[in-house]
């Protein structure tokens, strides 16, 4: 019987990987593919073209990450394992607060300069994001399973915020929820900050929306009865204390 190679004859710098880059974590990632989905400088119209395509091409692969994360807390939820459901909606967060953060570097466009890559955009427009079209349809489905469980529980949701020791995993799912609503609401609130520092509050974006539009948006939320039940417990409260 062959015996099994041994580490200090394995050569390591060989792929063993299907494909034909020179290393397995470029076969793997397929990095030559990715690398080659930005526009090169025979291509550009003005440099920060790269600039523009990684932060909105990363942030896509983000949302499609998030939104992966948020239907499977979403079969977890409908089969009834709401803590391993709300354990899974911690990915999501992070993408969110990445894929907002990275808005910063959009900041460092010019102006001016950036004009010269709006004339090269068509009609294009985060309004037609399949990441954020993802999401968008992910999450009322994650709403829904929240509240069949909910309803399983005999519990309205007011209740089940004054009794959240006696249902934690369902406590935490609601807070993961309102947390992922409002980290996309905080994303509304930095992109139409950025494109009024870019190109002004007061003009007309590339799909023929005015960008004042983008700033009505922000107060756009998923989950407005888990927003509502703060004042029902807020009202609450103050009565039980006269």
């Amino acid at each position: 019987m062959l015996s099994p190679m041994s580490q200090a004859d394995e050569d390591f710098d060989t792929p063993i990987l299907a494909g034909s880059a020179p290393s397995d974590y470029e076969r793997y990632l397929n990095t030559e593919e990715l690398l080659s989905l930005q526009k090169g400088p025979d291509e550009w119209v003005h440099r920060d073209e790269l600039l523009f395509q990684v932060v909105h091409q990363s942030s896509e692969l983000w949302l499609k990450l998030a939104t992966s994360d948020v239907e499977e807390a979403t079969r977890f939820v409908t089969e009834r394992d709401v803590a391993e459901g709300a354990r899974l909606l911690r990915r999501p967060l992070r993408c969110l607060r990445y894929a907002t953060d990275q808005l910063d570097m959009l900041e460092e466009l010019s102006p001016w300069e950036y004009q010269e890559i709006r004339k090269v955009l068509g009609h294009g427009s985060g309004f037609d994001s399949p990441g954020w079209r993802g999401m968008r349809e992910a999450l009322p489905r994650l709403g829904q399973a929240f509240h069949a469980r909910r309803r399983d529980a005999g519990l309205s949701i007011a209740e089940l915020y004054v009794q959240r020791r006696e249902h934690d995993a369902l406590y935490r799912l609601a807070e993961s929820m309102i947390e992922l609503d409002e980290w996309c609401q905080q994303w509304r609130v930095r992109h139409y900050r950025v494109v009024a520092r870019v190109i002004g509050d007061g003009v007309v974006g590339t799909q023929g929306t005015p960008v004042e539009v983008l700033g009505k948006l922000v107060q756009t939320v998923v989950f407005p009865e888990l927003w509502d039940v703060r004042n029902e417990l807020t009202a609450r409260s103050k009565a039980e204390s006269v």
